[in-house]
């Protein structure tokens, strides 16, 4: 969620160890509800008294959010001294107003629900925003099937209004997706208000027009703080035939460039696929060359444009020797190797004999309590640590999971939120099928939502991409028709195909 965002030493797991130590009592929830009011100048008790503790600035307290502020600092000195947490590198992490944000959150979960696992939260940590479906490439694999803006988007005071309505539910980050965002013209207005109200603003983009210089620096200075630019083979050939341009591997690598030599947060996205998956170690260099903080392979999903192209997916046992790789790379290097496939925690929990995780959508690293982190945060988290909005205002539990819950147009983000019955579905892991129902690890991963829905038609089915659930998947490929016979002839065509254009 941010730059160092696992702190020092002790780092953010600690943390989290520490608020579930000291704040399920019912006294504890009882404080902690009581700060949930907003003081006069509109923000609320918990966030000036973390910003107090932090030593950051808590701006004017009431007499009633002084008192507040002294119980919550006992109560977290209390718990990061009996974790043993590096104090000092948590009030570092809680000067940067995000993170507060994001900490605010999880103490109203609790406040709210107590102590759940996952933890049930009052609003997503993060929301992907599908911005526009204009773009100016044509992916193979794009979940929105994106090239011309759609009639009904919606229009800048409405998507200013959604921007107020997701800083009225606390949310701590917002990711500016599409299609392709930096090439509407609403995006710098837009994002420029999310950033002034004091979320962390992250763009997920092709990285074509970062490849001008002066347009990344007003990227930058407008408030945007992580860029995510999508590079899908390490052969520029191969990644212009994915994405549908030639020359696009060029531009977005000189896009990606700007934005590390700039400063900003850097992530390099690579969707695994049977055309890439044998160039981690090229992918991985190429990132290191370029100076990116992490790189991000991203689960192949069977929804948009993939609906035509299931015969590129990794079987479960390709995916799990690539998980493993991915693992053992982030061991070996400086890089961030993350991926968004749940069973990722999983499989870097029992590579490291449970010393180790790497959770979907936070990364944190080297702690003692991670395992207890893994539970907390909760593997896959579409409709309950994060959701996403389509470039209409309707509300889904994930981009990549396009079942509408609500539109903001017609009803409040907030009221969605809480009352959507999908959502609340998908914050209860006793409701997973198959597998994934009895899974031990069910509550570090849960299975990759999307993919139970794009292969089964069930949200809370087993999801065919973990190696525990192949049964399922060889049901998937017959169904589909993927014999290996198929599947071995469609990657000798792939590489015709490459050597052929090059």
């Amino acid at each position: 969620m941010s730059d160092g965002a696992s702190g020092g030493g002790g780092g953010l797991s600690r943390f989290f160890a520490a608020l579930q130590l000291t704040l399920g009592s019912p006294l504890s929830r009882l404080v902690l509800k009581s700060m949930t009011r907003l003081e006069p100048d509109g923000r609320s008790s918990l966030d000036k008294a973390l910003a107090a503790y932090a030593g950051a600035d808590a701006g004017p307290m009431s007499l009633t959010c002084s008192v507040q502020s002294f119980l919550l600092d006992l109560i977290l000195r209390v718990g990061l001294a009996v974790t043993r947490a590096d104090e000092e590198g948590v009030k570092a992490m809680l000067r940067d107003p995000p993170v507060r944000r994001g900490i605010e959150l999880v103490l109203r979960g609790i406040a709210e629900y107590g102590i759940t696992v996952p933890q049930e939260m009052p609003a997503p940590f993060l929301v992907v925003w599908n911005f526009t479906n204009m773009c100016n490439l044509r992916c193979k694999h794009c979940y929105q099937r994106a090239d011309r803006p759609l009639p009904d988007e919606l229009t800048l005071e409405e998507k200013l209004n959604v921007v107020a309505q997701l800083d009225r539910a606390g949310l701590a980050a917002i990711a500016f997706s599409g299609g392709e965002p930096l090439i509407h013209p609403h995006f710098m207005r837009v994002a420029g208000e999310a950033a002034r109200r004091g979320m962390y603003v992250a763009v997920a983009t092709n990285g074509i027009a970062l490849s001008n210089r002066s347009f990344a620096e007003r990227v930058k200075a407008l408030g945007v703080r992580y860029v995510e630019v999508s590079i899908d083979s390490a052969d520029p050939d191969k990644h212009d035939w994915f994405r549908g341009m030639r020359g696009a591997w060029n531009l977005s690598v000189r896009g990606l460039r700007n934005a590390v030599e700039l400063g900003l947060s850097t992530a390099m996205a690579t969707t695994l696929t049977r055309m890439n998956v044998d160039e981690m170690d090229d992918l991985l260099d190429l990132a290191e060359e370029i100076g990116v903080q992490r790189v991000i392979f991203f689960n192949f999903v069977p929804v948009g444009r993939g609906k035509d192209i299931v015969e590129m997916d990794l079987d479960p046992a390709e995916r799990e020797r690539a998980m493993r790789k991915m693992f053992e790379e982030y061991r070996r290097r400086k890089l961030l190797v993350v991926s968004t496939a749940p069973y990722y925690g999983r499989v870097s929990l029992q590579m490291s004999g449970g010393k180790d995780v790497a959770p979907t959508h936070f990364y944190v690293g080297g702690d003692p309590g991670l395992e207890s982190l893994a539970d907390f945060v909760g593997g896959c988290g579409a409709g309950r640590i994060y959701a996403g909005i389509q470039p209409n205002g309707d509300l889904i539990p994930c981009v990549f999971l396009p079942i509408t819950v609500g539109n903001l147009r017609e009803t409040p983000f907030w009221d969605i939120w809480t009352k959507a019955p999908l959502l609340r579905q998908l914050r209860d892991r006793g409701q997973l099928k198959g597998f994934c129902g009895s899974c031990p690890y069910k509550y570090v991963c849960g299975g990759c939502r999307a993919r139970a829905y794009g292969y089964t038609g069930d949200v809370m089915g087993p999801d065919p991409g973990c190696i525990y659930n192949m049964r399922e998947w060889r049901r998937v490929a017959e169904e589909l028709g993927l014999s290996e016979e198929d599947r071995r002839r469609v990657a000798e065509e792939l590489r015709a195909i490459m050597s052929s254009s090059q």
